[in-house]
């Protein structure tokens, strides 16, 4: 029987394990990526403390920490977690199963789709939605970023230490990333931006050949556009199924409903904390790393039974 379970194990579940520990609780952190989805960020330069670090680095720091004031960390895929008499039990895809007193879901988010013709069928084969994984395939290549937001323009930078042109293709007029990430971009040479374009399929037989696109305002043909990739970067979807199956409450884009001032949920002795929360829309490493010790806090207040 562990004090507190966390499923998850990205900023806001390290954090949370690492604040677990120190408030004496027994804790036990699991997740299918330790580090999430942190450990594809090719380059940090926000967390404070650290003029520059990859995310890969950065979740290896979380982790140690956590370890070692006495977090057990465990990787593995959590696919239930169900409330029984109180207490909860977990169960991974291994068919293990776990008990605690408390739970803190911190599963993150799931990379967005574009749902086009095209996309599954060449997944891996020239589509990819992850820049710093497959960047290295395409060197001299012609590529093009779908998004104009932060995600995309980090790829973009990426993806232009590697491959010969990189085009971002974006719906709207101006690109919505971060002034100093935009500024930098733009001043790259390789990298292009094409506005106003929405693709519509992708189109290849054994690797990717082509994007179509057509103007996302206004009339306008559909028209060819040669790529040898295309990495998609137009948000993220919370994983919130297994705290759907819980009883958890999800607001209407379905992100978990939580107290800001306690990250508690609906359900007694469940808390959440990170990317699938509605606290914010702002999805940091900084944000996901506070809501995690504050509901490592929350939790061991709950089962100190609300004393300090």
């Amino acid at each position: 029987m562990y004090d507190l379970i966390i499923v998850g194990a990205g900023a806001a579940g390290l954090s949370a394990g690492l604040y677990g520990v120190r408030y004496k609780l027994r804790t036990l952190v699991i997740g299918e990526v330790i580090g999430g989805k942190g450990m594809e960020a090719h380059l940090v330069e926000n967390y404070p403390g650290f003029l520059s670090i990859s995310g890969s680095e950065l979740m290896r720091k979380f982790r140690e920490q956590a370890e070692e004031f006495g977090a057990k960390i465990l990787r593995g895929k959590v696919v239930e977690v169900r409330k029984e008499k109180g207490n909860f039990t977990v169960r991974t895809l291994d068919d293990e199963s776990f008990e605690s007193k408390a739970i803190i879901l911190a599963m993150g988010s799931e990379r967005r789709r574009l749902n086009i013709p095209g996309e599954d069928k060449l997944l891996g084969k020239g589509v990819s939605y992850c820049a710093t994984c497959d960047g290295p395939l395409f060197k001299g290549k012609k590529v093009a970023v779908i998004g104009g937001s932060d995600a995309a323009v980090k790829s973009a930078l990426i993806l232009s230490e590697h491959a010969k042109e990189v085009h971002i293709i974006y719906r709207r007029e101006k690109l919505r990333a971060e002034p100093l990430l935009t500024e930098k971009v733009l001043s790259i040479p390789k990298v292009k931006v094409v506005y106003n374009r929405v693709p519509v399929r992708v189109e290849g037989k054994e690797k990717v050949e082509a994007l179509v696109l057509k103007p996302f305002k206004g009339e306008g043909k559909e028209e060819e556009f040669p790529v040898d990739g295309v990495f998609i970067e137009i948000g993220d979807v919370p994983s919130t199924s297994i705290a759907k199956e819980l009883g958890v409450k999800l607001d209407e884009e379905g992100y978990v409903e939580v107290n800001p001032k306690t990250m508690e949920t609906n359900v007694k002795g469940v808390y959440a904390a990170g990317d699938i929360t509605n606290v914010t829309k702002f999805k940091q490493f900084i944000t996901a790393a506070s809501q995690g010790a504050l509901a490592a806090y929350s939790a061991y207040l709950f089962l100190k039974g609300g004393k300090k």
